[in-house]
């Protein structure tokens, strides 16, 4: 119902270019010059400047861009309150994930929430944990679950589950003959170490984790880095270098002797953290995801096997 001219000119904004926002609206460019040329008509002044490349609101551009926000945002809630009232849960529920969760515990989430509604379409859209807080900070998703939040004002977060982190070498590692012995700082910076990329919510537990030894992770001797957490597997199982990851995430592996494992001295846990928008209207289905993620996450949570179910104590 919102004025399309006002979509088109909020997409361009939001997209950068006028090319990209063709693309986002299913239109052609030259309609989307169209649209936005007629509301500058309507406003009588420009809205965009447009040089080397780069899109500029002008000082009335960006009261047009404030107020679109607003009202496409009110479009959005109308549209959705009267559908709750008159039909099942469905439509599209747009999710960030960082990569262990998006992984290793979104799938059987989403499998189940999309069993009990059908008409529902999850999106799950996978980064790191910063990357995913930055795009629900944007409201370019509904919701996000990452393991590292720091406090955003923008943001709604909470804590809705925990799991631990193991050290992890490969089966002839030195390491492996301690058959599970708890792992402190000191002894995994003996030897080359396999980092996650930056941004990445278990490399920032992890730095946490050897600092709080007394171990400056700019001394670490590091192996590789990497943007997968397969990729770290990968390479700890080849024996390449020592790594730290999250339990859910090596169970297979355990179970089929590709790696072995420890758990850490002291304990070490990466939290599952839920983050939203504030004061943005939330959706009866996104309400009711949020009620249905935290339940799946604690049941989940609580079957994990336990570090004496591998290694024995």
């Amino acid at each position: 119902m919102a004025d399309r001219r006002l979509q088109v000119f909020y997409t361009v904004v939001k997209a950068g270019s006028f090319t990209k926002a063709a693309e986002r609206l299913f239109m052609t460019q030259p309609a989307v010059t169209f649209q936005i040329k007629q509301l500058e008509e309507h406003f009588n002044t420009r809205l965009l400047e447009r040089g080397h490349g780069k899109l500029k609101l002008t000082p009335a551009g960006e009261i047009v861009f404030a107020y679109a926000e607003k009202m496409l945002s009110l479009d959005e809630e109308l549209e959705t309150r009267v559908a709750e009232l008159t039909s099942e849960l469905a439509g599209l529920l747009s999710i960030g994930a960082s990569t262990t969760l998006a992984t290793y515990w979104m799938p059987r989430v989403i499998e189940e929430f999309k069993r009990a509604h059908p008409r529902v379409i999850p999106r799950l859209v996978v980064g790191t944990s910063q990357l995913t807080q930055q795009r629900v900070l944007e409201r370019e998703l509904d919701l996000g679950i990452i393991e590292i939040a720091p406090d955003e004002p923008g943001l709604d977060q909470k804590q809705i589950g925990r799991d631990e982190l193991w050290a992890i070498f490969a089966p002839g590692h030195p390491l492996a003959q301690r058959k599970g012995k708890p792992v402190r700082a000191k002894e995994l910076a003996a030897y080359p170490f396999i980092q996650r990329d930056p941004g990445n919510g278990i490399r920032e537990i992890t730095e946490a984790f050897f600092e709080a030894a007394g171990i400056a992770p700019e001394s670490l001797t590091i192996a590789a880095e990497m943007g997968t957490l397969q990729g770290v597997k990968h390479l700890a199982a080849a024996g390449i270098g020592v790594a730290i990851a999250s339990r859910a995430a090596l169970l297979e592996e355990l179970r089929t002797g590709q790696l072995a494992a420890a758990p850490l001295d002291p304990p070490q846990y990466t939290p599952f953290e839920l983050i939203a928008p504030k004061d943005r209207f939330r959706s009866r289905l996104i309400m009711t995801f949020v009620d249905f993620l935290q339940e799946r996450i604690r049941a989940m949570e609580q079957q994990l096997p336990s570090a004496e179910f591998f290694f024995g104590r």
